[in-house]
C-alpha cells in the first residue's frame, strides 16, 4: 500500500513541478489548496463518527483544525503575492482539490494509517519545495517586506492556533520573526516540518491525540 501511495504522491509532484516549473507563487498556491483537504477529509470523518458515537477524539479534531488553519494561512499569503491571479491555476486547484477530498475520505476510514502517511508525503514535499526555494532567492527575499496577513498570523494575531500545531516537547513554543518576505517563507518551511512530525506521529499504534504535538 506503502508504494501505491509513494508512486501517486511522486506522479503528482511531476505534474505539479513541471507544470509551475517558472511560476513559482502560483505553484505554492496550489499546493496550498491542495495541501489542506485531507485535513478537512479527517475532520469530516471524525465528526460523522462523534455524531454515531462510535468513538470520541475531540483533541484529534483539536488537531487537525489548528492545522487546516495553519494552511489556511500559507494559502491566504499566497493569493497576497499573486499566485491565484490566473483562472487557470484557481480552477485547476479547486477541482483537484475536490476530488482528493473524496479520495481521502474513504481512505481514512479504511485506512487511517495510510492516509496520514500520504499526508506526510505530501507535507514533507511541500518542506523541501520551501527550502529549496530559500535557499534559491534568499538574496531577493530579503529585500522584500512581508505581506500584512503574515504579520497578522505570526506575529499580531491570536498564537492559540499556532501553538496546537507545534510539536516542541516543553512550554518554549516557536516565536518567529516575520520582517521579510524570507521569514515568511522560512516559516512556512517550519510550518511543514512540524505538519510532517505530527502525521508520523499519528501512525503510531499507541497515538494519543491529546498529547501527539506537545510530546514530540
Amino acid at each position: 500500500m506503502k508504494v501505491l501511495i509513494r508512486a501517486i504522491v511522486s506522479f503528482f509532484v511531476f505534474v505539479v513541478d513541471v507544470v509551475y516549473s517558472n511560476r513559482s507563487y502560483a505553484r505554492f498556491y496550489v499546493l496550498e489548496t491542495i495541501a489542506r483537504v485531507p485535513y478537512f477529509s479527517y475532520l469530516s470523518v471524525l465528526h460523522l463518527y462523534e455524531t454515531l458515537g462510535y468513538w470520541r477524539k475531540a483533541d484529534w479534531l483539536k488537531v487537525h483544525f489548528a492545522q487546516t488553519w495553519n494552511e489556511l494561512h500559507h494559502l491566504l499569503i499566497m493569493e497576497s503575492l499573486g499566485g491565484n491571479r490566473l483562472w487557470i491555476d484557481r480552477f485547476v486547484a479547486k477541482h483537484i482539490a475536490v476530488a482528493y477530498y473524496w479520495v481521502v475520505v474513504p481512505l481514512y476510514m479504511a485506512l487511517p494509517k495510510y492516509a496520514y502517511y500520504l499526508m506526510e508525503l505530501i507535507e514533507n514535499h511541500a518542506y523541501h519545495t520551501y527550502n529549496g526555494y530559500l535557499n534559491e532567492h534568499e538574496i531577493e527575499l530579503k529585500t522584500q517586506p512581508a505581506p500584512q496577513i503574515a504579520i497578522d498570523y505570526y506575529r499580531d494575531g491570536d498564537l492559540y492556533m499556532f501553538e496546537e500545531v507545534q510539536t516542541t516537547p516543553d512550554s518554549t513554543f516557536r516565536r518567529p520573526h516575520v520582517n521579510t518576505l524570507y521569514d515568511v517563507f522560512v516559516n512556512i518551511r517550519d510550518d511543514e516540518c512540524e505538519h510532517v512530525k505530527t502525521m508520523v506521529a499519528l501512525q503510531q499504534l499507541d497515538a494519543r491525540p491529546e498529547g501527539v504535538t506537545k510530546s514530540l
